[in-house]
């Protein structure tokens, strides 16, 4: 049994560099699907709102372990062998396109109905409505919930382990395992998602203050 050392501490750090990529991807892709759910679930097209309805109902209605056992175990009895960090990235994806395009729905729709009508007014059709009056608006308002939402994310990547994903809590039960010491160990694990997550906690409560003031 090996006591708890700089080395382990290493290895915890590498495993932050990829929870911080399991996120990011998971923002990146999810954020671009969620952008294209926001804009259905508006869409005065009664199709496109109803498939973009039921995404979001159907994925926010099942657990995350669940999508990710189907990225990989799933797809590899279907003959589609995914490495975890793809199969994750999915699955991540997934799950974000579905909260974060029911966050941006509702920014979109939190802009004043007048806004609509003023730009109809001035002729601008759907697509430039959209562009370049409604959507400047609800970005600004999205900006809280959304920075909030990372936050959720880079925790949630702890669930990836279930699929041989090594994060940072992964990393912290295989330093455990071999050093039998789980307050330092898992002290050090807490100490760098603080490190990770604290700023975005803090960077969402300063858009909220400065959305809150340039209301007002």
């Amino acid at each position: 049994m090996s006591s708890f050392s700089f080395l382990h501490f290493e290895y915890l750090l590498q495993a932050a560099l990829w929870t911080i990529t399991l996120s990011l991807v998971a923002f990146v892709f999810g954020g671009v699907a969620g952008i294209i759910i926001a804009l259905w679930r508006v869409s005065p097209n009664k199709i496109l709102s109803g498939i973009a309805s039921w995404y979001i109902q159907i994925v926010q209605g099942i657990p995350l372990l669940v999508i990710l056992f189907v990225a990989y175990f799933g797809l590899a009895i279907a003959g589609f062998k995914l490495s975890p960090l793809v199969a994750a990235g999915i699955s991540f994806a997934i799950y974000c396109a579905a909260f974060l395009g029911e966050i941006w729905r509702g920014c979109i729709q939190a802009v004043p109905k007048t806004q609509w009508e003023a730009s109809e007014c001035l002729g601008f059709n759907r697509f430039e409505q959209l562009t370049k009056v409604i959507l400047p608006q609800a970005v600004k308002i999205a900006t809280p919930p959304t920075v909030g939402f990372m936050v959720q994310i880079v925790k949630n990547t702890s669930l990836a382990s279930v699929i041989g994903f090594v994060d940072l809590s992964r990393a912290g039960q295989i330093i455990n395992n071999s050093t039998f010491q789980p307050f330092t160990v898992f002290g050090c694990v807490a100490l760098i998602y603080f490190c990770i997550c604290y700023p975005l906690s803090a960077l969402s409560k300063h858009f909220e203050r400065k959305l809150n003031v340039s209301n007002r």
